[in-house]
């Protein structure tokens, strides 16, 4: 079964409307007061949690008590917790993470500096379409499987980090311990709702290599409350290039390709998307599209201001070094960490898997829209009016749910009911008759 990690709280949820707008799949309606998501379409973007004003929107990750049911517990913070906290140093972080019931940290910006090492290396050996697109940020890619299945060729067929880390932390334990994995707990500490869902649901991988995710905020609390009795620090392995990766334009830069083009905050993503499939920037070599503004700093699940985080991992990127050594975990054909599933095209705007069928409704959505008003304001529960026109033909919706058609509607039944209030039945006459 599909697990989404964006789910709502009815009892929050006030029916603002706020959501219906913003979410860049349509994947939300209005109905009886409150919200309700299509699961069908939901990317597990995070949009609806951070424009939600009463926290409706709700983020469902792992309870950190699960890691008790693992002999050996491995810890993989995202990069973008290193800009959580004002002042710790990576070392500071990672220790006082470990002593929150973990036996290991392995840092997932080691793992994005051994993706950006095979990124630069494999794009000059095999042909892929222009531009590139980054496949690290799992809500762009499900967003290209469901809006933009044309581009699905241009992705870039590396695992993301997490997942990279995941499997590297995990054989190394394995051959350390001599557990099985099943005794083996992996977790990724993240910053994001989509990312949660990659690891419930992956892309491009039969299987993921991590067991569960764990909400930032939940354990930026925990390393505040560790670090008081932490004495001894944890060496990081990781370069200025894999902790960039936190920000927007860090993976960009780790390519070290000459025309790269980065974009945060998903619907500037979508603007651009629809540029690439036009055909209107093939002279981009790579491009990295993420949906949080600013990047994984900017997540629905961080703690700090995502330009606060996003300036702290700028100053900690000036005391590492560039390079680290990747090559020891890299195979010289890098098929280790490619992705070996093929992307699927979502088949969730199909009308009907009638063609036929298929053109009628898309016809009757043709002449539904333009009897509507075209104003996408959302009273009726639907994002805009040709949504309203397809959840109509859908039978979802009454072409009265939207306002301005109920008001002509009444409007019209007003004056009959006023003609028929006057209007006296022939068996009445109209003057009485006079008395002689």
């Amino acid at each position: 079964m599909y697990f989404h990690s964006v789910t709502l709280d009815r009892d929050r949820c006030k029916g603002c409307t706020n959501c219906i707008k913003r979410c860049p799949t349509e994947a939300i309606r209005v109905r009886d007061g409150k919200a309700k998501i299509i699961k069908e379409k939901c990317i597990d973007c995070g949009e609806c949690v951070r424009v939600c004003p009463y926290h409706a929107k709700v983020v469902v990750t792992d309870d950190i008590g699960m890691m008790e049911n693992y002999k050996y517990k491995i810890a993989l913070p995202a990069p973008s917790l290193y800009g959580q906290f004002k002042d710790m140093t990576i070392g500071d972080i990672l220790a006082s993470l470990q002593s929150c019931g973990f036996d290991e940290v392995f840092e997932v910006a080691y793992a994005a500096d051994i993706v950006s090492y095979i990124t630069r290396n494999i794009v000059k050996t095999k042909d892929y379409k222009k531009p590139i697109i980054s496949s690290a940020c799992p809500a762009i890619v499900r967003l290209i499987q469901q809006r933009f299945p044309s581009l699905m060729d241009n992705i870039l067929d590396i695992m993301p980090p997490v997942e990279v880390a995941g499997k590297i932390a995990r054989d190394e334990a394995k051959k350390k311990t001599g557990l099985s994995d099943e005794e083996i707990g992996v977790f990724f500490i993240s910053p994001c709702a989509a990312k949660v869902t990659s690891i419930k649901n992956p892309i491009g991988i039969e299987k993921s290599f991590i067991n569960g995710a764990f909400s930032m905020r939940d354990v930026y609390s925990m390393i505040l409350d560790k670090r008081k009795f932490v004495e001894k620090k944890i060496e990081h392995t990781s370069s200025m290039i894999g902790v960039g990766w936190a920000n927007a334009g860090g993976e960009s830069y780790g390519t070290s390709l000459e025309n790269c083009l980065f974009v945060d905050g998903i619907q500037n993503v979508i603007g651009v998307l629809e540029e690439i499939e036009l055909g209107k920037l093939d002279d981009i070599d790579f491009f990295e599209g993420l949906a949080c503004v600013g990047g994984c700093v900017g997540g629905p699940l961080t703690v700090a201001n995502n330009f606060v985080a996003r300036n702290r991992i700028m100053k900690l990127k000036e005391k590492l070094n560039k390079d680290v050594v990747v090559k020891k975990y890299i195979e010289v054909d890098f098929n280790e960490f490619m992705l070996n599933v093929k992307l699927k095209k979502s088949d969730v705007l199909n009308l009907d898997e009638d063609i036929d069928k298929a053109i009628d409704m898309m016809n009757s959505i043709d002449e539904i829209y333009k009897s509507l008003p075209g104003l996408d304001c959302g009273s009726c529960g639907s994002p805009g009016c040709r949504a309203l026109a397809e959840d109509i033909v859908k039978g979802f919706a009454s072409e009265y749910d939207c306002i301005f058609k109920l008001k002509d509607r009444i409007k019209i039944l007003a004056e009959e009911i006023n003609k028929l209030s006057i209007k006296i039945p022939p068996v009445i006459g109209s003057d009485k008759e006079e008395k002689p």
